[in-house]
């Protein structure tokens, strides 16, 4: 099992990700396109990059300066807790809401306002369920 946040890790996230027809079908049909990052929300900068062109993930690593589009953050304890048990809408809302989940870039809440960006987001949290992490 990968670390949370590795090299390893964000490629097995992309590559569940365009497998996914939940996720990179339902983007792909609204062209989304964006850079996301995540990461630790107490560090700088973000720990890992994937970017989506037309829903696809192309690309995925470590950080390397690139400017998001999207910029999540949360405590180790947070991610490892929502990879074990996937965040849903109703959680999802209530981990922005307490401030678990934050976001350094992208607007959340126009995005959980468009079902067809929001149920996508929502799946790829399940996704990094089904690739698991280690801490």
């Amino acid at each position: 099992m990968a670390t949370l946040f590795s090299n390893e890790w964000i490629n097995e996230l992309k590559d569940a990700w365009n497998a996914d027809k939940e996720v990179s079908g339902k983007l792909a049909e609204i062209g989304f396109s964006s850079i996301i990052t995540c990461g630790y929300k107490d560090d700088e900068t973000p720990s890992c990059v994937f970017t989506v062109e037309n829903g696809i993930a192309v690309s995925a690593g470590l950080y390397n300066n690139e400017t998001p589009d999207w910029d999540m953050r949360a405590t180790s304890d947070s991610w490892m807790k929502w990879i074990d048990k996937p965040l849903g809408m109703a959680g999802m809302g209530m981990a922005f809401t307490t401030g678990k989940l934050k976001f350094v870039k992208g607007d959340f809440k126009q995005m959980i306002k468009t079902p067809t960006m929001a149920m996508p987001f929502v799946k790829s949290f399940a996704l990094m369920n089904q690739i698991g992490a280690a801490a």
